[in-house]
């Protein structure tokens, strides 16, 4: 992957073989986040059916040339995605993500800045996958504006996001998310930009305890903040035994998005659009 046809504001550092930008920002992401994450994401069956999930989406859309994973974090993702066959670029504000996807997950191209300060020249973006990235953007609008920018006409973008403000809750203040989303007001934020080829909910079997459990406490007031430790509660599943019989339950998800079939309700939405050939609005 040649870095530099990308982008003049980028370097390589010889030390760690990460390429950066010269100043780092500020991001509606806690800072502790991927750290916690990364002690999670091998043995979660969250994680875990998300990225197969995920996987089944890009093999029934394939994309053509490389996917940019924004906001990939510690590169879960972008390493299952790779080991599916899909070559893959993270691009990663977090120091310790970008880290970890390098060093821990080996991932052959690792870019460590935000889109702004990586300055991505405009059009040389094949795809890009945002898996849990934009309910963490202020104006979502204007994210997928630089999105439709930075893609080449015809070139796809794969999203995963939280589903649903009727379950927010306490996880969703602590992770800085402004938002939920439904298929209609996420369409409403590609519109004009990106037209969706598919979407389809996903853990529908989680859905009545995510309510009960998160979402109800919250809508009463009795939630309270959680530290980054806690993390591990709301994703992973407990004893092996238990994650077990979860992943059994989800299973027919990953079989119905391979079918290009929709579930109609879910704690997560995930879409697959492309991008416009005509100019924005």
């Amino acid at each position: 992957m040649d870095v530099e046809s990308l982008s003049d504001a980028l370097h390589l550092d010889p030390d760690t073989g990460i390429w950066r930008a010269a100043a780092a920002r500020n991001v509606s992401y806690p800072d502790d986040h991927n750290a916690a994450c990364f002690l999670i994401e091998d043995d979660s069956f969250w994680f875990g059916h998300r990225n197969r999930c995920i996987a089944a989406a890009v093999r029934r859309f394939p994309p053509s040339g490389f996917i940019l994973d924004v906001g990939g974090g510690n590169g879960y993702v972008a390493r299952g995605l790779m080991d599916a066959g899909y070559e893959t670029v993270l691009l990663e504000p977090g120091a310790d993500g970008a880290q970890n996807a390098k060093r821990e997950r080996l991932l052959p191209t690792v870019i460590n800045a935000t889109l702004a300060e990586a300055r991505i020249r405009a059009g040389t973006i094949p795809n890009i996958g945002l898996f849990d990235v934009l309910e963490h953007i202020e104006d979502d609008h204007s994210f997928v504006g630089q999105m439709f920018d930075l893609v080449r006409p015809g070139g796809l973008l794969y999203l995963t996001v939280p589903a649903f403000n009727w379950l927010w809750s306490m996880s969703d203040v602590d992770a800085m998310h402004y938002r939920r989303y439904t298929k209609r007001s996420l369409g409403e934020v590609l519109a004009g930009r990106f037209d969706v080829l598919y979407s389809t909910y996903l853990f529908q079997r989680l859905v009545p305890v995510s309510f009960l459990m998160r979402a109800l406490p919250y809508a009463v007031g009795l939630a309270r903040p959680k530290p980054a430790s806690a993390y591990k509660t709301d994703h992973a599943a407990g004893s092996k035994r238990t994650a077990d019989t979860l992943n059994r339950l989800l299973a027919s998800e990953v079989s119905r998005i391979a079918a290009g079939k929709s579930l109609t309700i879910g704690s997560s939405l995930l879409v697959v659009a492309r991008r416009t050939s005509r100019d924005a609005a």
